[in-house]
């Protein structure tokens, strides 16, 4: 009689143990599906922000292409009243030949890179102001239509450049809080989403060029 009591006893507290146990194991497996729930969402938070950049990255070079786009053009009209100008016309071909050739690879958006971007397209901003600036010396020029149509397009153009890069610093400045901010510093860390860097603003940046001061 004795026997079969502890028995029961034994069993009984095997089966209390193995409830613990199977308990234990079910807060486990919902802390752990809690975390991967949560490290999910961060992980496509990171990604939609990194896409938002790549995009932004998309637009700026956009900007700065339609204006490159404009520059033969505008080299072929003031060298029909400008010939003498044959040294500064050079100087804007070759700042554009520069400056198209220097991309920016979004996936990889480095330091580097985007300074090596900014260098290029703020020769080619200083090479089109003096171009610009000699116009003064053609009144002809000046009254010209196809210039007149040139002088809106280029304020466009500086317009748009100036709005895109700050709509990408501001895209990235969200992006980088998100990778550097607790929690998302964790899984950015795990799967590599790095800082980005923003552009710099040269002198006088702060607003969209006035071309069409420039022109008059």
């Amino acid at each position: 009689m004795h026997c079969d009591k502890t028995s029961h006893r034994i069993v009984l507290l095997y089966n209390q143990n193995l409830i613990i146990m199977k308990k234990g194991i079910l807060i486990i497996l919902a802390l752990v599906a809690v975390l991967v729930i949560w490290g999910v969402g961060v992980y496509n938070g990171l990604v939609s922000k990194q896409e938002g950049v790549e995009k932004a990255v998309g637009n700026v070079q956009t900007a700065y292409q339609k204006r490159a786009d404009l520059i033969p053009n505008l080299v072929a009209t003031v060298k029909n009243y400008a010939e003498y100008e044959a040294g500064t016309l050079t100087a804007v071909v070759e700042a554009r030949a520069k400056a198209t050739a220097t991309t920016l690879d979004a996936k990889n958006l480095t330091e580097e890179n985007l300074k090596a971007f900014q260098a290029a397209q703020d020769e080619m901003s200083g090479a089109l102001s003096r171009l610009l600036v000699t116009v003064e010396q053609y009144p002809d020029l000046k009254a010209n239509q196809n210039y007149l149509d040139l002088q809106s397009q280029l304020e466009g153009c500086e317009n748009a450049i100036a709005n895109a890069r700050r709509e990408f610093n501001e895209t990235a400045r969200e992006y980088n809080t998100t990778v550097r901010r607790f929690t998302g510093n964790i899984i950015a860390g795990m799967f590599g989403f790095d800082k980005k860097p923003y552009f710099e603003a040269s002198e006088g940046a702060d607003k969209a060029p006035d071309v069409k001061d420039l022109f008059q």
